[in-house]
């Protein structure tokens, strides 16, 4: 098979699956180039209400296909920053289920979802000093978001891998699953993200990335979106919501 970005979209959840297992799922240049647009599709659809990226087989992502990337490599940097900019502006609640290596361009993209499950054995990098290559800023700062000035060092210098149990400490991931269990946990997070409030998500992923001149925008979205209504009216009848703002519309 081609190596290619495979979706689906099931139960409100949009699935992107990086398929390249000859070489662990590495991202080839037309990879990169393929998912802005993909995630512009998906953005417009007001049936998606979360996203889940992750790896076909027993891998997330082990970075860039090189092979693929010999031509400038400031063209190719930009092609993973355009990538990884698009994921981290998607408008719902973005996921990463994370097996296997999650390495230089998969942890870019791991760390551009808004959440990241992994299995116990993932290793993880960040692997630009193996190569000679200047991390971009955007992901640097992105990366010392998640994990801290002195882990982020750690990673960018040596460009070791860590495991699992590390990155869960050092808040580079969320949660890590026993062996077979990732998948059942990710499906029932998916389910309880698709349940909840868009309009609430959407407002605080803005202000979580660093947003502050939106209260304004927020507050009125608020007023004119019947969520707040809903929500309440919800909770004395003791049933569950249902939420109809959404962002694609």
């Amino acid at each position: 098979m081609e190596p290619q970005l495979s979706h689906q979209v099931t139960d409100s959840v949009a699935t992107v699956v990086i398929r390249h297992q000859a070489k662990r799922n590495a991202m080839t240049a037309a990879m990169w180039r393929a998912l802005p647009p993909l995630l512009e599709e998906l953005a417009g659809d007001p049936g998606v209400r979360a996203l889940v990226l992750t790896g076909e087989g027993g891998t997330f992502c082990a970075g860039a296909d090189i092979s693929t990337l010999q031509g400038s490599p400031l063209e190719a940097q930009g092609l993973a920053v355009a990538a990884e900019e698009a994921l981290a502006a998607f408008p719902v609640p973005t996921l990463a289920a994370i097996r296997g290596h999650c390495v230089g361009g998969g942890a870019q993209l791991a760390a551009a979802c808004d959440l990241r499950l992994a299995e116990e054995g993932t290793l993880f990098g960040v692997t630009p000093a193996r190569l000679g290559i200047v991390y971009p800023s955007s992901s640097t700062r992105r990366l010392v978001s998640l994990v801290g000035p002195a882990t982020a060092k750690y990673l960018l210098f040596t460009a070791e891998l860590i495991d699992a149990g590390r990155a869960l400490r050092t808040g580079l991931v969320d949660e890590v699953l026993p062996e077979g269990e990732l998948d059942k946990r990710v499906t029932e997070l998916t389910r309880v993200l698709a349940s909840r409030s868009q309009l609430t998500q959407a407002a605080a992923k803005e202000f979580a990335d660093g947003r502050t001149d939106r209260d304004t925008h927020w507050a009125e979205r608020a007023r004119g979106s019947g969520d707040t209504a809903e929500g309440v009216a919800a909770f004395l009848e003791r049933r569950q919501p249902r939420f109809t703002w959404t962002t694609a519309g």
